[in-house]
């Protein structure tokens, strides 16, 4: 029986995580910005818990006394400062994990950051659509600052290979790591969350980023 803390536990990924740690008897610290909110994440084993990713001190103080760090927090859309988060989130998250002496965090990725099967970027491709480019290299600006600031920290930026499926179709209960992205590729949040918890409690792959499908 492990303990984790897991930051962004409202979210879809989030969500999961808390269920699948649940499923393996792990003790969980589910942080959200308003546990108000998300008052259905409060069960047996699991401490509901108001926290900022981006404040070093409340990283901290949230994850002091755990095994491993999750963190699938993310902002998107109108009113949110993604270029701001997401470094700000890495930096938090390196500072704050190294003072609570908690030595690993698996973190959930974008596909878009990762390199295709010919080691390009998607996102120096013309064809990527400028919509969605601020929030992608926002995400790829966090793994920059994790890469630069996480010292001895035993970190991996987890995505999926392609895309989740948002229709909530039944899980396969495996997964596949590969190297490189496959925007054809689909996971199932549920699946997504084994990958996440396996690498936090049994870490495979050090210091580096991963796509599965």
């Amino acid at each position: 029986m492990g303990t984790y803390v897991i930051f962004g536990a409202g979210g879809r990924a989030g969500r999961e995580a808390v269920a699948e740690a649940r499923r393996r008897g792990h003790h969980v610290t589910a942080v959200v910005r308003d546990p108000s909110r998300h008052a259905a994440l409060a069960a047996e084993g699991v401490r509901l818990a108001a926290g900022d990713v981006t404040d070093p001190a409340a990283v901290a103080a949230l994850a002091a006394g755990h095994d491993a760090a999750v963190n699938t927090a993310a902002v998107y859309g109108e009113g949110t400062d993604p270029a701001a988060f997401f470094p700000a989130a890495a930096r938090a998250l390196a500072a704050g994990l190294a003072e609570a002496g908690v030595p690993r965090l698996v973190t959930v990725g974008l596909s878009a950051v990762l390199p295709g099967q010919d080691g390009s970027s998607q996102l120096d491709s013309p064809a990527f659509p400028d919509e969605f480019r601020p929030f992608c290299t926002a995400h790829a600006a966090g793994l920059d600052t994790l890469r630069a600031e996480a010292g001895a920290l035993d970190w991996l930026y987890l995505a999926p290979a392609g895309d989740f499926v948002h229709d909530a179709p039944e899980p396969t209960g495996r997964y596949e790591p590969r190297p490189h992205i496959d925007p054809a590729a689909r996971i199932t949040y549920r699946d997504f969350a084994l990958a996440l918890l396996d690498e936090a409690a049994d870490p495979r792959h050090h210091r580096t980023h991963l796509a599965v499908t």
